[in-house]
């Protein structure tokens, strides 16, 4: 690669002088979201009726504010807390899908990209950039958009696995050298802590893990260091995975996709986990049609799908993605893995939730679900639930035998209720307790 590429650089505010008016834009997200494209682009006052895909955006989302309504139309295909408001107030659009089903969108014409807005690791000797921490639908919009426009920043990561993205076929780019979006580890609580115990538990060696971030996952992790062999095929992980690898638990030998690598397709948490990332061979990135296909991942055997809920009915249904009409996050990859976990095996595939919400006043165990709640997880789907109080299998349960578990899982103080209500609507006799 010729050393003086970078006199091709142009400042931030020429290179989104390349998005048209009435364009579709893709924006890369969490980690990679490239700020300052982000910023120049909602600073030109002369662009309108932009509309802009993207998942979980690290940083503020400016094109969301009320005053570039006119300008810029927002559409989550994953919220983060900077579009909640956003997406309740009408301002902006959510759009319920797998995470699988994403980059399809965009291969296949249904979303047909006019930009794509990344940010690159810089060029190797061959003129190859990498998507960095997060592969993710970037993939799918790298190879697809008429444009592409890229920061490419000294710090981002240079990440393996299909990852490269020919600096060739960029457009127009920026030369950063800033700290990428970092997200803090998460607290855990006695509540997680004892969560994390019921869920290891059921983990036994030469299980292949899939876990979110969180507390949940983090207390999990931290309590799997007396098992062997352990290996991840994953949409995400976090920095509560690298002690794992890091003291030989995570060996991935017994995995029968992509054997001997941990396979993700992104990453969040602290420059720690950045700099682990950082050129190691031994963590593979791929688009998440690769990473959430359920018949890849049901290949490999004991796979344990560790994912959160919002809320969870008495008959198994699982609200993952919004509290009651008001969308919360997403779709994302829970149905792709829990699944597909069923369907591995030896699989296990687990819900995991506090049995209240923070203020102690709600039971997440609900007889019925709140109105307007999506169901993310079918109760024909769901198998191992979690709380603090222990840990349930509901796989090839009655209604009335689900309601029991679920019940014995929830807060002693909502049982009582829990019981009449079910009763009531079930015509069941639960019995005394």
């Amino acid at each position: 690669m010729n050393a003086n590429w970078k006199n091709r650089s142009m400042s931030a505010q020429d290179v989104v002088k390349n998005i048209p008016d009435h364009s579709r834009v893709f924006l890369h997200g969490a980690s990679a979201t490239p700020t300052p494209l982000l910023e120049a682009m909602v600073a030109r006052e002369d662009l309108t009726d932009v509309r802009i895909y993207h998942m979980h955006v690290g940083g503020p989302a400016p094109f969301a504010e009320p005053r570039h309504t006119d300008k810029f139309h927002s559409v989550s295909l994953f919220t983060g807390h900077n579009l909640r408001t956003p997406i309740e107030e009408g301002r902006a659009d959510f759009m319920p899908i797998f995470l699988s089903d994403i980059p399809g969108l965009f291969s296949s014409g249904a979303v047909p990209l006019d930009v794509a807005l990344l940010q690159l690791s810089p060029p190797d000797s061959h003129g190859n950039c990498t998507l960095g921490p997060s592969v993710d639908a970037a993939r799918a919009a790298a190879d697809n958009a008429r444009i592409v426009l890229a920061e490419i920043n000294e710090q981002c990561p240079r990440t393996h696995g299909a990852t490269v993205v020919p600096l060739s076929s960029v457009n127009a780019f920026t030369v950063t050298n800033r700290p990428l979006h970092e997200a803090a580890p998460p607290k855990i609580g006695p509540v997680e802590a004892t969560i994390g115990d019921h869920v290891a538990a059921i983990v036994e060696d030469g299980s292949c893990l899939q876990m979110g971030i969180g507390a949940i996952p983090d207390a999990v992790l931290m309590r799997l260091h007396a098992k062997n062999d352990l290996g991840v095929h994953t949409e995400m992980f976090s920095d509560g995975l690298i002690p794992l690898i890091q003291k030989g638990v995570v060996t991935n030998r017994r995995k029968n996709v992509h054997p001997g690598r941990t396979s993700t397709s992104f990453v969040t948490g602290t420059r720690k986990l950045l700099d682990f990332v950082d050129d190691n061979l031994m963590v593979e990135f791929h688009s998440c049609d690769r990473t959430n296909d359920t018949a890849l991942i049901r290949k490999n055997d004991k796979v344990v799908a560790i994912n959160s809920a919002l809320e969870i009915d008495l008959s198994g249904q699982v609200c993952a993605d919004s509290i009651g009409t008001r969308i919360y996050s997403g779709i994302g990859g829970q149905m792709d893995f829990i699944r597909a976990a069923a369907l591995s095996r030896g699989g296990k595939p687990v819900i995991a939730l506090p049995s209240t919400t923070s203020n102690g006043k709600t039971s997440r165990i609900a007889c019925t679900l709140k109105p307007g709640a999506g169901v993310v997880t079918t109760r024909g789907h769901v198998h191992y639930v979690a709380t603090e109080y222990g840990i349930v299998n509901l796989h090839g349960k009655t209604l009335r035998e689900r309601a029991d578990l679920l019940i014995s899982i929830a807060h002693p103080d909502f049982r009582g209720e829990l019981r009449r209500q079910v009763a009531e609507l079930r015509h069941f006799d639960m019995g005394p307790h």
